[in-house]
């Protein structure tokens, strides 16, 4: 993985903002780690800013905010797969307090890893010194597991379009998880098989890979052409 380390002026003394930037297994996916700055009161942390996402351009691309989310999660939850295009929706999500593992599946057509899911745990305190941003760009198929109640948020580069947008099942059985980290991915499978578990009609029965690759829509993502 490759990592990049950001240091940021700050009265008094030099602070980390962005404190790195790394590729997950499949290298598009990108992780980025900003430093919260605790006393005893609490915390303070800006959570994005455009000067300082600027210096990191070619790990992520040129983007632009178009659309804020916030989501509230209840325990044993799973949300997605979904996907937009007309317009092309990226997205930066981070956990704002609770435990979320981020999943992430490539649709584009003709890429080496079509159909390969992986996961990153995004676990959030109050208290940590820290917090992460997760970025998914066009061409992937985003949903999460939740572990308990949780809160997160997601900057999208481009807003809502109804009827330019789909879901891969996230319990499709032809979704490769050879990539993903084991220990997330049983996880998901034991969430997925309990009593309690939280999942919308429309995401249960949504593409398997299989169907999506026959929509004619599925041409809107061809490898190389995001």
């Amino acid at each position: 993985m490759d990592i990049h380390f950001f240091k940021k002026f700050i009265q008094g003394g030099i602070k980390m903002k962005i404190e790195l930037v790394k590729s997950l297994e499949i290298p598009e996916i990108k992780v980025i780690r900003f430093s919260r700055f605790l006393d005893h009161r609490g915390y303070f942390t800006e959570s994005y800013s455009l000067r300082d996402f600027s210096p990191i351009k070619n790990e992520i691309g040129d983007w632009q905010v178009c659309q804020m989310n916030e989501s509230f999660s209840k325990e044993h939850t799973i949300r997605g797969l979904h996907f937009q295009w007309n317009p092309y929706m990226g997205k930066l999500v981070r956990t704002i307090n609770g435990h979320m593992i981020d999943l992430i599946l490539d649709i584009r057509l003709e890429s080496p890893t079509f159909g390969k899911i992986i996961a990153y745990n995004m676990p959030s305190e109050l208290t940590d010194v820290f917090n992460e941003w997760i970025w998914i760009p066009p061409g992937f198929a985003h949903g999460n597991i939740f572990i308990r109640d949780t809160v997160i948020q997601y900057l999208c580069s481009g807003e809502y379009s109804q009827g330019c947008e789909a879901g891969i099942s996230p319990l499709a059985k032809d979704i490769d998880w050879s990539l993903c980290d084991s220990i997330l991915k049983n996880m998901f499978f034991t969430i997925k098989y309990r009593a309690d578990l939280k999942i919308t009609d429309k995401d249960k029965n949504g593409f398997s890979l299989e169907q999506w690759k026959l929509n004619d829509n599925s041409k809107n993502f061809m490898y190389g052409n995001l």
